[in-house]
């Protein structure tokens, strides 16, 4: 706690006013690019990896980066939280993007992949049951890289399962039809620092260097044009 405490009034003393009038803007509004849906785990930062500022990303975190899907009616299964940010992503911020990320050593993924509960923790156990269709896959299609660690396997298809559960909300569907909204996967490794992204025609993780970015971007352009 003292750290924390003591990052605060670094921050109000060295940081704040380089963004001064940034704070000055955002307190009006906000446009963010992307709803960027990732774990709760310390050791993921978002706004570190993707060098981000105030503004950049609507960020929601969660144990294990899950998504509860949706009825037909675009009703939540599960927690109302991630459905209600997803809406008010689309709805309000008008975002053109949605980003799931994944990790390496995810504890979420560790207790799916063993499934041994060591705590009482019901509300755990219920909330990760929506990695669920992820160990499946695992276990009937097997890895998309069978070098990593089962769980870092796991957390791998689990982030596309989430992305696949993000569409059945109507929503979501809808505007990615329309070529409105573009859902990506991407999964980064603690132990490196590299951030990979999910290349649909080689059914892989492949790391985001400059070549990657790249395309990235190139593509993301013509889908706009």
């Amino acid at each position: 706690m003292r750290k924390l405490i003591m990052g605060i009034v670094e921050f109000r003393e060295k940081m704040l006013p380089q963004y001064a009038k940034q704070f000055s803007k955002l307190a009006l509004s906000q446009a963010p690019d992307a709803l960027f849906i990732t774990c709760a785990d310390s050791r993921v930062v978002p706004d570190l990896l993707a060098s981000t500022h105030p503004g950049d990303l609507f960020t929601m975190r969660n144990v294990g980066n899950l998504i509860p899907p949706a009825t037909a009616e675009g009703v939540s299964t599960g927690d109302f939280s991630e459905a209600s940010a997803i809406e008010y992503a689309l709805l309000v911020l008008k975002v053109a993007n949605i980003v799931v990320c994944g990790h390496s050593e995810c504890g979420a993924m560790k207790a799916v992949s063993t499934r041994k509960a060591k705590l009482k923790t019901p509300n755990l156990d219920r909330w990760l049951s929506h990695a669920s269709n992820a160990a499946f896959r695992l276990e009937q299609e097997g890895p998309l890289d069978g070098r990593l660690k089962p769980h870092d396997q796991l957390s791998q298809l689990n982030v596309l399962v989430q992305l696949e559960h993000l569409m059945t909300y109507p929503i979501v569907r809808r505007q990615v039809t329309a070529g409105a909204l573009v859902l990506s996967g991407w999964w980064f490794d603690i132990a490196t620092g590299d951030m990979y992204a999910y290349l649909r025609a080689s059914r892989s993780f492949e790391i985001i260097d400059r070549a990657m970015a790249d395309g990235i971007i190139a593509r993301l352009a013509a889908r706009a044009r």
